[in-house]
């Protein structure tokens, strides 16, 4: 089954609800082609690690029945020369074998009432070829389960050579077992390729579809339905919901229908829409940790005192001759709101910012609160599998919420603000981000070279991938930005 390579694609998400994706996925003939190759590399590989099971049996050899075994049976080549993968739409997935070729070495022991004997052997396997159809679909419990449609193999011939050692009379009737044993050999292979999609759907069974982010989120990447084929590629549908840790509760709002366009030149193209990314927003925002990680880093980055205010705001100097520490308490009012447009990707930001006084027994008193509307526009970073948003301040608006200091024009505080939400705010709010959204899990899989554009409502990763022996993805190549 393994020779199907494009098949670990297809174990990294199982389907669980019918709903409207957040998270569109799409494997193109690129990328099948790709995954053939790979598990091409896998079978060989496996099948020259592997010693197989002894084989045993009788022949009739001139009046007398002989009893023949193989055992320590290996393969020393194996040579795949023709093999494709295509896709039948709304079906499945086609493989073809052809001409394809292996040497197995074994031990050979043969017995009868006249003689018994042993030795070594080579078996030269040539001609095979297979034909099988494969489709994806979901079990009762909405795992992804896989389907033999249809499957032929065949082996034209083998050729069994003795050792130097062994007598005419062996190798003459060894001659007599290759017949029974191509027809063994092309009896068995489509019940092994069952054997491993048996194995292959206990994994799916056993695949988890929800991944911790942190200590606030996680993120679900079930399928909304089973996977639809086309001429061309592979489309996944991902649920794509981020939620509270341990509340698998559904979000206020549904996420709208887009479309991946059609190309070939990736192997892999992933469409992420706003739903995915403001179902984000709202966890965050709900958990409160956008307000408890900014006011922390308020306090390192500026020592604010009352005469930072008192030019400005004639009652505070008058009310504090000497200078008093200053608090900014900056917390959001509700979720930033992500807007994804052609070529953009925005970011709206509403909250409040109180502005409190250190008093000399250790209290605060509040002096007066702004409400702030930000505009900001968003780069888009991929680093280890994690989608890492950083933001940059477009635009912003101020009012005056409450005041214990009199009236004063916000007007006067623009410029002290702008350096404040500049150089304090959106480092910390980017501090937060850097630890990312993870975009799935592929384990063992980088991407490569990849490309991000914004679209109306999602953005789309277009992205070559390599398979990494050693599973590392600390060292991991694939990192992008778009400056949206």
């Amino acid at each position: 089954m393994n020779v199907c390579g494009f098949l670990f694609l297809l174990s990294l998400f199982t389907p669980r609800l019918d709903a409207k994706p957040g998270i569109k996925v799409k494997i193109t003939q690129k990328g099948l082609d790709y995954g053939k190759q790979l598990g091409i590399d896998f079978l060989e590989q496996r099948l020259k690690e592997q010693t197989f099971a002894n084989v045993s049996g009788q022949e009739t050899y001139g009046y007398s029945g002989v009893d023949y075994t193989l055992s320590e049976i290996k393969f020393d080549a194996v040579e795949f020369p023709n093999a494709s993968v295509s896709l039948i739409p709304g079906t499945g997935i086609n493989l073809e074998i052809k001409d394809a070729a292996a040497t197995v070495s074994a031990h050979w022991r043969v017995r009868s009432w006249l003689f018994r004997n042993s030795g070594t052997l080579t078996v030269l396997i040539s001609g095979v070829s297979l034909a099988a159809v494969f489709s994806v679909s979901r079990d009762n419990a909405s795992h992804a389960v896989l389907l033999i449609e249809s499957c032929e193999a065949k082996v034209d011939s083998i050729n069994i050579e003795l050792d130097k050692d062994a007598s005419w009379l062996y190798k003459y009737f060894v001659n007599h077992l290759e017949k029974p044993i191509c027809d063994s050999l092309s009896k068995n292979i489509c019940p092994f390729i069952g054997s491993e999609i048996e194995k292959i759907n206990a994994e799916l069974k056993e695949h988890k579809v929800q991944a911790q982010i942190d200590s606030f989120a996680q993120v679900d990447y079930s399928l909304v339905n089973s996977p639809v084929i086309s001429d061309t590629s592979i489309n996944f549908d991902i649920k794509g919901t981020i939620s509270p840790v341990g509340n698998d509760l559904e979000t206020p709002f549904k996420p709208e229908p887009f479309n991946i366009p059609d190309e070939n030149n990736s192997m892999l193209q992933i469409g992420i829409s706003e739903y995915f990314l403001q179902s984000a927003s709202l966890v965050y925002y709900a958990a409160g940790a956008f307000d408890v990680s900014i006011a922390k880093e308020l306090s390192s980055y500026f020592r604010l005192t009352t005469n930072s205010f008192g030019t400005i705001i004639p009652k505070i100097a008058r009310s504090y001759k000497t200078p008093r520490p200053v608090i900014l308490d900056l917390k959001p009012t509700a979720a930033p709101v992500i807007r994804l447009h052609n070529g953009s990707a925005v970011l709206e930001i509403a909250g409040s910012m109180e502005v409190l006084v250190v008093l000399k027994n250790s209290t605060t008193q509040s002096m007066f609160t702004l409400s702030i509307n930000a505009k900001t526009h968003a780069s888009l970073n991929i680093f280890e599998q994690k989608l890492i948003p950083s933001l940059c301040l477009d635009s912003f608006h101020l009012s005056l919420t409450n005041s214990n200091v009199g009236f004063f024009k916000v007007s006067l505080l623009k410029n002290f603000m702008s350096y404040i939400l500049r150089n304090g705010v959106i480092p910390a709010a980017n501090g937060k981000l850097k630890e990312g959204l993870p975009l799935s899990k592929m384990d063992s899989m980088m991407l490569v070279e990849p490309v991000v554009t914004v679209h109306q409502g999602y953005l789309l990763i277009s992205t070559d991938l390599e398979y990494d022996e050693e599973g590392d993805q600390a060292d991991s190549e694939g990192f992008f930005v778009i400056d949206a």
